[in-house]
């Protein structure tokens, strides 16, 4: 979910924490090609909890093929690793959609022809059917949605009052001094902080507007009690009081404590503030690699992984869980797994954010959090 130059993001925190459940392993799923090719070897650069051997293990056993997994734990490591020549070597990418989108101009990327995914298309939400523009460039696709959610205001409602972080004026009041958590996760509580100050992270920034960001962050160190990025004492913290609220994480570090029972514990989005929307909506999205190969079996590998019952794997796991674009995959859900998923407000949600793509001026405002947190 991190995109520049960073050290830490929420898939490294996560790392060790646990993969997908095995008890769907062997199911009988639909997506699965019936009529493959001869056995063929893919290499595949995805997240932890991509290769769960409840999702590779069929489509191998029903394909024949061998998929070679290399683990990432940052996106811009990932693509900086294609972009210096292993694109070569790898027939897929599943990682955060700003990453796929940019394999595009970068000269890797092996577009899809959205009528060979109309079958894949149709199982989408409205929201994420072609041409879907996160994904685009050029006019043609970079890749197809896997995963969402949505960053703002995770709250205890135990401790404190929804309708209290309509905005995010609570991280500066002092009636909450040492109530807040910041999540060190790169630009994750950067943006939505911005976002508070009038400042769109997602335009050019100009010299006068990262002084606003860097005023916002340092208002916000002065009133926080912990800049944490060790999830686990994070949700802890969440759940004992600790911390009323936590800043930078949403629905991707929150929505497995719901589904544990947590059910006090909501993400939302503030509302928009003098037009500018204050959440921000983030999503992971899988690619084919231009490797010169042309495989007709990562192809069939791209449309298994978004297929409905893939995608409700993907969504439930023992680290997180998170939104899916499969409009299909929502029958598979239990009532206890959409609750936790807070399926009820996905589309307030998605109605007042940003979609998330990668800032022009991310380096700079990551320096001034740095610069900013070693003075506080």
């Amino acid at each position: 979910m991190i995109k520049g130059t960073v050290n830490i993001d929420r898939r490294s925190v996560l790392k060790g924490m646990g993969g997908l459940g095995m008890a769907a392993a062997g199911a009988s799923l639909v997506g699965l090609p019936r009529n493959a090719a001869a056995a063929e070897s893919l290499n595949y650069m995805c997240w932890e909890g991509y290769n769960a051997p409840s999702i590779l293990e069929p489509f191998q056993k029903s394909t024949g093929a061998t998929i070679s997994v290399d683990l990432i734990t940052d996106s811009a490591g990932g693509f900086a690793k294609l972009a210096a020549g292993a694109s070569r070597e790898f027939d897929l990418v599943s990682s955060d959609s700003p990453w796929i989108q940019r394999m595009g101009p970068a000269g890797f990327c092996r577009f899809l022809d959205d009528a060979d995914f109309a079958e894949q298309y149709a199982d989408f939400y409205p929201q994420f059917r072609a041409p879907f523009a996160p994904l685009q460039h050029e006019g043609k696709a970079t890749g197809l949605p896997t995963r969402w959610g949505w960053v703002g205001p995770t709250v205890n409602t135990k401790f404190d009052k929804l309708e209290s972080w309509s905005s995010y004026a609570p991280v500066f009041d002092s009636a909450y001094k040492d109530k807040i958590c910041l999540l060190d996760w790169g630009d994750w509580p950067i943006m939505p902080l911005a976002l508070y100050a009038g400042v769109n992270p997602y335009e050019e920034l100009d010299d006068a507007a990262l002084g606003e960001v860097r005023k916002v962050l340092r208002a916000a160190f002065k009133n926080t009690r912990a800049i944490v990025a060790d999830l686990a004492i994070a949700q802890k913290g969440l759940i004992d009081g600790s911390f009323r609220a936590l800043i930078g994480g949403g629905t991707y570090c929150t929505s497995a404590l719901r589904l544990q029972g947590h059910d006090y514990i909501q993400s939302i989005v503030p509302d928009p503030k003098n037009g500018l929307k204050q959440g921000i909506i983030w999503m992971e999205a899988t690619g084919l690699v231009d490797n010169g190969k042309n495989s007709k079996v990562a192809a069939d590998f791209l449309k298994y992984i978004v297929s409905p019952e893939v995608a409700k794997q993907l969504a439930i796991t023992e680290a997180t869980c998170n939104l899916v674009p499969s409009q299909k995959a929502e029958a598979l859900f239990s009532d206890a797994e959409k609750k936790a998923l807070q399926m009820d407000y996905m589309w307030t949600a998605w109605e007042n954010s940003q979609f998330h793509t990668v800032a022009p001026n991310i380096d700079d405002m990551l320096a001034i959090w740095q610069e900013e947190l070693a003075a506080r």
